[in-house]
């Protein structure tokens, strides 16, 4: 099923606007090249709504806020629900401060939003309008884990059913859940948390995904999941003993530029609760 998700991701090219933090803008930009999807970027207030109209897909992370980002993601995110397009929330670090925290909150609160997509201790602020986290990085204190996933999955799924949008949630095991469907995805390498940047590229994939594959919103952004999990396995595959995490970042991004259907339907590996 995958395939074909991945086959019009390639078909239709999708351009995706993304409004994302400084540190991965590169890594970001060329993931979406290897997927198949065409990268912009742009968040200068007095442009994004420009450019959004142009795009299929609005990928909005507050890796590194600044006023005048901000500024652009609610004009950039208004036009793109305006015109329907896909959006996509990266709430990075919602929980390490009052101005991330209370950016995505505000966000949520007058944008719709097709996907949100974070670490668990990410998510867990969203749903409980306050958290704490380790930096960017996901609280151990939140993990999923095999024990807790049915209680996780309920809590996602009511999340989802609240902001009427698909919740996705990437870690040891990833979740990717509507109002009434959960993908419970184990592909990845723990080893992918030594890059930086994995989570940003998954949510730029997942906004090119969705956008190419409208009519299957979930199974797209589980698809994208799934993409990212195994290029990670077949990155690692790949190192040689002298690789380091430099090496594994652009293996993953060449993975993903050589993927093809038949590959990713084999080595998908989830579940659907």
């Amino acid at each position: 099923m995958f395939r074909q998700i991945l086959d019009k991701v390639r078909e239709n090219v999708p351009l995706v606007h993304n409004i994302t933090n400084y540190v991965t803008v590169n890594d970001v930009a060329n993931v979406l090249l290897a997927c198949g999807a065409s990268p912009i970027m742009s968040d200068e207030p007095d442009d994004v709504e420009d450019i959004t109209s142009i795009c299929a897909a609005l990928n909005i992370n507050i890796g590194t806020l600044n006023q005048q980002s901000i500024a652009a993601m609610f004009k950039a995110g208004r036009r793109a629900n305006a015109l329907q397009h896909v959006l996509v929330l990266d709430p990075v670090g919602a929980g390490a401060s009052a101005l991330r925290t209370n950016t995505a909150l505000q966000l949520m609160e007058e944008l719709r939003f097709t996907v949100i997509r974070g670490n668990i201790s990410e998510i867990k602020t969203l749903m409980l309008g306050s958290g704490s986290t380790k930096g960017v990085d996901a609280d151990i204190a939140d993990a999923v884990t095999e024990e807790n996933l049915p209680e996780v999955i309920a809590a996602l799924q009511h999340f989802a059913a609240q902001k009427q949008c698909i919740v996705a949630v990437t870690g040891a095991i990833d979740l990717v859940a509507d109002a009434g469907r959960c993908y419970v995805i184990r592909n990845g390498r723990a080893e992918m948390g030594k890059i930086t940047g994995t989570g940003c590229q998954l949510s730029a994939l997942i906004a090119a995904f969705v956008a190419a594959n409208p009519q299957q919103a979930l199974e797209a952004s589980a698809a994208a999941v799934c993409v990212m999990g195994l290029a990670g396995e077949i990155a690692w595959h790949n190192m040689a003993a002298t690789d380091g995490n430099s090496t594994y970042r652009n293996r993953i991004i060449d993975a993903i530029y050589q993927m093809q259907g038949a590959a990713l339907d084999e080595g998908a590996r989830y579940e659907i609760r």
